[in-house]
């Protein structure tokens, strides 16, 4: 399956409509406000209690809403095609709390077998105290998912999942869901709002580390999540605010800067990494690369465009530490989205959390790396690449 670079642009465009699509306020701003403050007052009793009686619009506490935040959350809603949104402190805030507000004692999840590694701790080191359980399955079998469908709560999705970049076919896996009453949630970080909207596919609820590609700084740390109203509202009543994992005003104003230019700095992610995917791929000592670009999976539909994140394996020959000290432009660091270049070797990453860890769990190779493309010259990016390639080989 060729990549369709129109698709793409279109989809490019249309998101740059809609991120700069600003709110009206006082005196006519090229920038909106950041409305930092704690509290709101009210003018008189009866407005007071029309806002906490929730007959009215206006803000009560900033923990649990706020004009800035509630700009940023329209914006991801109109993004994603959803009726609502809600921001959280961190990626893994929006995932916690949407889980939470599903999910009750004695009920089971299904979840694709490489998803975030952060979630993956959370299904196995707390749901089991609150009597959740939580089955793995190889997402790309369509038919082992529709299998372990039956009395299951929650299908938690990632799309494509994490390091090895596995792709689910979202829109069946949908239907097969709703036919079951199993509620739908998708980690869409890795795809941005531009280049997948899974709500169009049918899925209940996304959920992004805003960190990612929609901050696109790597100065902020938040999450959001999007869906229907009904199901926004009740993760607003039962666990958003007890939590605390409130998105701060700052943030949110920080993450609304991104959206505006997400649309370029997509495109170049996706260019950049396209390029230098393509020439790991024909290196000798790479043997394997991740990427959904080399994927004829039916779950490639729902993806219009790709990012700058992906793994390769490298060759027996290739000491994966020596190589990783070795380069200069790509630094060692986890998280992604932003404007440098990073790599993650999975031989590093396994020492986090021994016993609990779905990449040594679930056989990711120990030589392979995964890699973000920032937003560099990739050629300087693919010499710096080629240079510790061939001053890592073992002797």
């Amino acid at each position: 399956m060729k990549h369709d670079p129109r698709l793409a642009s279109a989809a490019i465009a249309e998101a740059s409509l809609i991120v700069c699509d600003d709110a009206e306020h006082e005196h006519d701003p090229v920038v909106g406000p950041i409305y930092q403050t704690s509290l709101f007052t009210f003018k008189n009793f009866e407005a007071m209690r029309q806002a906490f009686a929730g007959e009215g619009s206006g803000y009560i506490y900033s923990r649990v809403g706020n004009p800035t935040a509630h700009d940023f959350e329209r914006r991801i809603a109109a993004l994603e095609g959803a009726e609502a949104a809600r921001g959280f402190a961190s990626g893994m805030a929006a995932i916690s709390a949407t889980v939470l507000s599903i999910v009750q004692s004695g009920d089971r999840i299904v979840a694709v077998r490489h998803c975030y590694g952060d979630a993956y701790r959370f299904f196995e080191k707390l749901l089991p105290r609150f009597g959740v359980t939580v089955e793995y399955v190889d997402g790309t079998d369509a038919e082992a998912v529709e299998a372990a469908l039956p009395g299951a709560r929650l299908l938690y999705l990632e799309s494509p999942s994490s390091m090895v970049f596995e792709l689910q076919d979202i829109a069946r896996l949908a239907r097969a869901a709703k036919a079951q009453g199993v509620v739908t949630m998708i980690d869409n970080s890795w795809a941005s709002p531009v280049f997948q909207k899974p709500i169009l596919h049918g899925i209940d609820l996304v959920v992004h580390s805003a960190s990612k590609y929609i901050g696109g700084h790597s100065d902020t740390v938040a999450g959001v999540v999007a869906g229907p109203k009904a199901m926004i509202a009740r993760l607003n009543e039962l666990t958003h605010p007890f939590l605390g994992a409130k998105l701060s005003p700052l943030e949110a104003f920080l993450l609304t800067r991104g959206l505006r230019t997400l649309p370029l700095r997509i495109r170049r992610h996706m260019d950049s990494a396209l390029l230098i995917a393509d020439r790991l791929r024909q290196h000798g000592m790479v043997t394997k690369v991740h990427h959904p670009v080399y994927s004829n999976h039916p779950g490639r539909a729902t993806l219009t465009g790709f990012t700058g994140l992906f793994t390769f394996e490298v060759d027996e020959r290739i000491d994966v530490a020596r190589f990783s000290d070795a380069l200069s432009f790509f630094r060692l660091g986890v998280s992604w989205g932003g404007h440098e270049s990073l790599i993650v070797p999975v031989a590093a990453s396994l020492a986090q959390t021994p016993g609990v860890n779905s990449f040594g769990r679930f056989g990711v190779s120990p030589r392979a790396i995964r890699l973000h493309v920032g937003l560099e010259d990739p050629e300087i990016l693919w010499a710096d690449l080629e240079k510790a390639l061939a001053t890592s080989q073992k002797p």
